[in-house]
């Protein structure tokens, strides 16, 4: 089993709180094109890659560094220092189990005029 985190916050977001049916609601907006995000047919996705971690840190169980992965002609594109800036998002460690969340359901996905469903 391979179980791994995200920190979200390493993309381009706003947190913000909404209003909801349950009141006041913490909220993370990512912004699509921003974060050069792919919009398919059944879903919105960010391309991940992951490195083995060589030289493993002490007391750290961390198999490997998770960063957001592009097509080649888009890193291409990109300078060696846009390279090297882009943010680790997350890590992975192979072996260990972990409790999952429900994912979320399309239709928890929401229009623009809509109030939360939470």
């Amino acid at each position: 089993m391979i179980t791994g985190k995200l920190n979200l916050l390493n993309l381009t977001v706003a947190r913000q709180m909404v209003k909801g049916k349950m009141g006041e609601v913490d909220c993370l907006v990512i912004p699509i094109e921003k974060n050069k995000l792919f919009v398919g047919e059944k879903g919105i996705y960010l391309d991940l890659i992951a490195f083995e971690i060589k030289e493993q840190k002490e007391g750290r169980t961390d198999t490997h560094l998770i960063k957001q992965s592009f097509s080649k002609a888009e890193r291409e594109k990109m300078t060696e220092e846009q390279l090297k800036a882009i943010p680790i998002l997350g890590s992975l460690t192979v072996g260990t189990i972990q409790s999952s969340q429900e994912p979320i359901s399309k239709a928890d996905i929401l229009n623009a005029d809509d109030d939360l469903p939470f």
